[in-house]
């Protein structure tokens, strides 16, 4: 029995593939506009099935194409495909929204054996007021400095996920934080002298 050998031939990319790679190196927002609409369901599909919550998903998706955007200069069309590459930068937001989410749940378990029922336990007047100080002061702030402390109070983020979220470089990301800090400790804390430096 002869078996037929088939010509070999290599194999070229699906036009899909590489359309729009050297416009993304070079800026082009109308490319990347078509990239976002190419690969954007197939990244909100892997987001959402490992983290099972459409909201995070979201959150993931857009990560994932900010990222794209500001990373547009590492993409190598030699090492891998357009899609290969988006999908490598999705499984690792999926990890860093799987470890931020672990590291919510953990804080929430270990506050919640040390808490007293709330029925049992009725807030002290100096209580109410320390957070009726804090919240307006938290409202004073700068703009930039109450999104940095917002984001890794509420959305428990490092600095270097609010760098990356907010494109804000990591070095301004913590001096926002630290002046924030002081600012707020100056505002809530009696017989502190506000230093105008900061």
């Amino acid at each position: 029995m002869k078996t037929r050998a088939r010509p070999t031939s290599t194999l070229v990319p699906p036009v899909e593939e590489t359309r729009y790679e050297e416009e993304l190196a070079q800026g082009d927002e109308e490319a990347f506009a078509a990239i976002y609409r190419r690969w954007g369901s197939l990244v909100h599909t892997m987001a959402t099935r490992s983290l099972g919550d459409t909201h995070e998903a979201e959150d993931v998706t857009q990560q994932v194409f900010v990222g794209a955007w500001r990373g547009r200069r590492g993409f190598r069309p030699e090492r891998g495909t357009l899609g290969a590459w988006l999908v490598g930068i999705t499984r690792r937001k999926i990890v860093d929204a799987l470890a931020a989410r672990t590291r919510r749940l953990s804080l929430i378990e270990s506050a919640g054996q040390d808490v007293t029922p709330a029925r049992l336990v009725q807030p002290a007047p100096d209580q109410v007021l320390d957070r009726v100080l804090l919240v307006g002061a938290l409202s004073r702030l700068p703009q930039a400095q109450r999104e940095v402390l917002c984001m890794a109070f509420y959305e428990d983020l490092t600095q270097a996920q609010i760098a990356e979220r907010t494109g804000v470089p990591l070095g301004t990301v913590k001096s926002h934080a630290r002046r924030g800090l002081h600012r707020l400790r100056t505002a809530v804390e009696p017989g502190t002298t506000h230093d105008p430096c900061v």
